[in-house]
């Protein structure tokens, strides 16, 4: 059994090797290719473009893209060519494998540079990925660190340009709906009539939407002939208990996995839910999507150039006040405005309390139900 430590060393040592030899130069051939990172269900998504471009730039290539357990099943259907190689990095065996499945001509690192020393270690000849991460040693791997650019844009969108280079730059032509396959999923009891599905999970407290707005919704869409589907992780079930489910309301809070609900989502005639994982997935399946933007940027996580064909409508107050942080991915960008502050029961709300930290997300208490139902009427039209 290998040992956290040991992995972690050998990492270094075999990273630290590779400057002595020699890297690829732009424009030799490219035979594998690695997308290394460790990002969430909905980031994980978002890589979409990316891998498009990849297949797109390098059909002949083998690419391989690193993917938490949990998500590995919707990476069944290969798609855009790529293969998915489980990855989790608290486990010492899982981080060997990726080591022992090198080498690779090119890897991309969308996100946390700290996966360049590991795809450098899987013997990376040439490694891209965006500049001025935090700290500086993280960088040191780069052979081409990428910034962020001017403008605002879709993160999606601008980790596609990580391939770029030198060559002219080409977005990947837009989502097409059944391009990303659906996975094979076990079986389930979801509503014979027309439903729609909240989902009342969200990755923070402070991305949750209060109560009574979930329950006014729920109503109107109920009396609309519609059949409620509730949804939500393990943690989310006392978000439901706090909205109250009616009779004949289905729950499947927690009862469900990824490639599940990516079924649920697809035969759902609505989805509502907070700027979450799970919208990125909605826009894949092709699920008519409201998202409600608190703290979270709709510029940065909406549909941009890519999905902008998307059913999704993006609702959030524009220009609150106490989404005010420029950081994205640990990098400072002028034109973000965001809120990335940890929830604290007992903290003030954003910007009144200690640095960091909130206690009453006052930017989701402002999303009011009816802007919501208003939306819902027209995507429902």
């Amino acid at each position: 059994m290998t040992s956290k430590l040991g992995i972690r060393a050998t990492t270094a040592m075999r990273a630290l090797a590779s400057l002595a030899r020699p890297r690829r130069r732009p424009g030799s051939p490219v035979r594998r290719i690695l997308v290394a990172h460790y990002l969430l269900l909905g980031d994980t998504l978002l890589l979409a473009p990316l891998l498009k471009a990849l297949a797109a730039r390098h059909p002949n290539a083998e690419r391989v893209v690193l993917v938490r357990p949990a998500v590995a099943p919707l990476f069944a259907g290969h798609p855009y060519g790529a293969i998915a190689m489980v990855f989790d990095r608290r486990d010492a065996e899982s981080r060997r494998r990726v080591i022992d499945s090198g080498p690779y001509d090119l890897a991309i690192v969308p996100d946390d540079n700290r996966y360049a020393w590991l795809a450098r270690a899987a013997g990376a000849r040439r490694v891209v990925g965006f500049a001025a991460d935090r700290p500086a040693w993280k960088n040191v791997m780069l052979d081409r660190a990428v910034p962020y650019p001017d403008v605002p844009g879709a993160w999606a969108d601008i980790a596609a340009r990580l391939l770029h280079d030198d060559r002219e730059a080409v977005d990947p032509p837009p989502f097409e709906h059944g391009e990303w396959p659906a996975p094979e999923a076990v079986a389930f009891a979801a509503p014979a009539s027309r439903y729609v599905v909240l989902h009342v999970g969200a990755s923070t407290p402070l991305k949750r939407w209060p109560a009574p707005r979930w329950r006014a919704v729920a109503d109107r869409l109920a009396a609309d002939g519609f059949a409620i589907v509730w949804s939500g992780g393990d943690a989310e079930r006392a978000a439901l208990d706090e909205v109250g489910r009616r009779d004949g309301e289905s729950d499947l809070v927690g009862r469900l996995d990824l490639a599940q609900l990516w079924h649920l989502l697809a035969g759902a005639d609505l989805l509502v839910c907070p700027d979450t994982g799970i919208a990125h997935l909605a826009r894949i399946a092709g699920a008519r999507t409201i998202a409600l933007f608190g703290p979270g940027s709709r510029v940065v996580h909406g549909p941009g150039l890519f999905w902008a064909a998307a059913p999704f409508d993006a609702i959030t107050i524009e220009d609150f006040p106490c989404r005010d942080q420029r950081t994205l991915y640990r990098r400072d960008v002028a034109w973000v405005r965001r809120c990335g502050r940890r929830y604290e029961a007992a903290a003030l709300p954003s910007g009144r309390g200690a640095p960091g930290v909130c206690g009453d997300p006052l930017c989701m208490k402002g999303l009011e139900a009816q802007v919501v139902m208003t939306a819902a009427a027209a995507r429902l039209r």
